[in-house]
């Protein structure tokens, strides 16, 4: 199987979806000429030029009032949000528009849009271009939020995004770009709601979104130098949340870390702990745990900013804890 960064995986999910169906296009600051910041649509508006490819104002309410009411009327827009922390202007047109017409419309209204946006910290971009704001997203009813951890799910997740009927936000981290990965040349589709078993374990579940998958993979390795045998899963969507998978892996290990670069407050790791506690409880060995990010302003400080985000060592330590029982 070939391998390709995350971009090229990206870049060709949105390609073949706009040659398969002539109403996805892509809007966006920078997406065309530019190719965004991170390089990710370069090439796009050569061949699909600028009726599907559209450079607009720096105006993120404007551009994404027009995308949701280009979706009502038949078209499949792709709306590239140049960071995540964006989502703050852009809330009443996702969340009081997009996410709530196929309801109040009685189901006779859809709403196909996406939203590809970043998320992630330790790239030096400071407190207003390095949250993680996939929570705040998934508490809205009507939204889908997808977050992949390498090219092969990004692709995959992307292509189901475009096709799906609902409007999904799709979650990359910034380091993540350059990162290369095995990803088919043949189509596929990972369907939104289904989370994957990266690495099976029998001690104790390291459940991860993103880049957190490679620090749970990376605390894997450690553990199992200890004679500890982890279990990695990439939940890969939070809204739908793939509860039996989690579950399932949990009943059998007995304990479970939850890690999410997002705020530990209120956040991801929280909603899914609970769950877990819910339909798993009379399995568990340990008390559940989760490893979030800093409830801080991230800071630009790069000595600062590496202290906030979840790491390999302390992802490793917790499990040793829960599972020699020493605290």
């Amino acid at each position: 199987m070939r391998t390709i960064t995350w971009s090229q995986a990206m870049n060709e999910a949105i390609a073949e979806e706009m040659r398969r169906d002539e109403r996805v296009f892509i809007l966006g600051e920078d997406v065309a000429e530019a190719g965004t910041p991170f390089k990710v649509t370069s090439g796009l508006v050569e061949e699909f030029g600028t009726q599907r490819v559209l450079d607009t104002p720096i105006s993120e309410p404007g551009f994404m009032g027009m995308a949701v009411g280009a979706a009502m009327t038949g078209m499949r827009p792709i709306v590239d949000l140049m960071f995540g922390d964006f989502i703050y202007l852009i809330m009443d047109q996702l969340a009081n528009q997009a996410a709530k017409q196929h309801y109040m419309s009685g189901g006779t209204l859809t709403v196909p849009l996406v939203v590809r946006t970043n998320m992630g910290a330790t790239r030096r971009s400071a407190a207003q271009h390095s949250q993680s704001l996939q929570a705040l997203v998934a508490h809205i009813p009507g939204l889908k939020v997808a977050i992949p951890s390498t090219p092969y799910e990004v692709k995959g997740l992307m292509k189901a995004a475009i096709r799906d009927n609902n409007p999904v936000i799709i979650f990359e981290d910034k380091l993540s770009y350059q990162m290369k990965g095995e990803v088919p040349e043949e189509e596929y589709i990972i369907p939104l709601g289904q989370a994957n078993v990266v690495s099976q374990g029998n001690d104790i579940s390291l459940i991860a979104t993103s880049s957190m998958v490679q620090v749970c993979e990376a605390a894997a390795v450690a553990l199992a130098r200890q004679g500890i045998s982890a279990e990695v899963i990439s939940v890969r969507t939070i809204s739908p949340l793939d509860d039996a998978t989690l579950v399932n892996s949990v009943k059998k290990t007995g304990r479970a870390i939850v890690v999410d670069q997002g705020h530990q407050s209120f956040g991801v790791t929280s909603e899914i702990v609970a769950r877990l506690n819910e339909q798993a409880f009379y399995y568990l060995d340990a008390p559940l745990t989760r490893i979030g990010a800093m409830d801080v302003p991230i800071p630009f400080s790069p000595a600062l900013e590496d202290l906030t985000v979840p790491t390999v060592e302390g992802v490793t330590a917790r499990a040793i804890q829960l599972v020699t029982g020493v605290l």
